[in-house]
């Protein structure tokens, strides 16, 4: 197994590193871009017109458990293992992942925490997305050619991922504080959820810290001493257990990422986010300033 990478690589390194001819088999450079469907955004497609050199595709609704009725939930230790290895990734490869969202990063958190909640530490977000890579003039392409198979091994952590009913018997133990990464309106139940069918809202004692609360207008994810602040100001402990939640685990994982670069790397994430509680809660543990289920 690699060893633990940084969390966040810079635009420079990763340009050096494919003027440099070093993207395959020991570094990999993966596009996880991903959007809600309201946006009607082709993320493959952007791919096929535009790309960091060398990068492949990761599809997070395609690497999911396609059983579950809820959206790109985690797939099976042996599904996540045989995805990306037909990426060219094995369990000695740097990956670093990035997405195209004009916030800079959007999804590629998520398949950041996807490696390393199935054991794989060496992996990175790169810091500003395509959005700082093109804004630093490197070089995009339309080019693609498909990696060589490699084999990967994956061994899910189950503590860091937490079930309905874990977060459930929160409300009652408070073993762990949970923060939401959506939309401030959508935590408070002012402002609309994406998807059909499910009203705002926020599980009861949840804490609001928007995903685009870490991220600077560049981009660019803030530095450690203005993350911390915002993890206190908001009245998180990162001395204590944490769990990261949204709407459907994507956004969730930047919370988690922030966590990890103030030193909490054990954050867990609640997969099923709030498109399950919703669905799922009792109309007292559905908070809202807005027309929600409880009213």
């Amino acid at each position: 197994m690699a060893l633990n990478a940084r969390a966040l690589v810079a635009a420079k390194w990763l340009a050096d590193a494919v003027k440099g001819d070093r993207v395959g088999p020991k570094l990999r450079v993966l596009d996880a871009s991903w959007y809600l469907p309201k946006l009607k955004r082709n993320s493959r497609k952007e791919f096929k017109q535009r790309h960091i050199p060398g990068a492949a595709f990761f599809d997070i609704d395609e690497c999911c458990d396609k059983t579950s009725p809820l959206d790109h939930m985690l797939p099976t230790e042996r599904a996540f293992a045989d995805y990306v290895g037909n990426l060219g990734v094995s369990s000695d490869t740097h990956v670093v992942v990035y997405d195209a969202s004009d916030f800079g990063s959007f999804s590629s958190p998520r398949v950041w925490w996807m490696f390393r909640v199935f054991g794989h530490g060496s992996v990175s977000v790169l810091n500003g997305g395509l959005k700082n890579w093109v804004h630093e003039a490197h070089e995009v392409t339309a080019k693609y050619s498909k990696p060589e198979p490699a084999e990967f091994r994956a061994t899910l952590n189950r503590t860091w991922v937490k079930t309905y009913e874990d977060v459930l018997d929160n409300l009652d133990s408070k073993q762990f504080q949970v923060v939401d990464a959506r939309p401030a309106g959508r935590f408070r139940g002012t402002d609309p959820e994406p998807r059909d069918n499910t009203e705002p809202g926020h599980m009861p004692g949840s804490v609001s810290m928007p995903f685009t609360s870490f991220l600077a207008p560049s981009g660019l994810t803030l530095p450690r001493e203005e993350l911390e602040v915002l993890f206190r100001r908001a009245g998180v402990d990162l001395s204590r257990p944490l769990c990261v939640s949204c709407g459907s685990g994507v956004t969730s994982c930047h919370a988690a990422l922030a966590a990890h670069q103030c030193g909490h790397p054990g954050v867990s994430v609640y997969d099923g986010g709030w498109s399950e509680w919703y669905t799922r809660a009792v109309p007292e543990n559905i908070i809202s300033d807005g027309r929600g289920k409880h009213v």
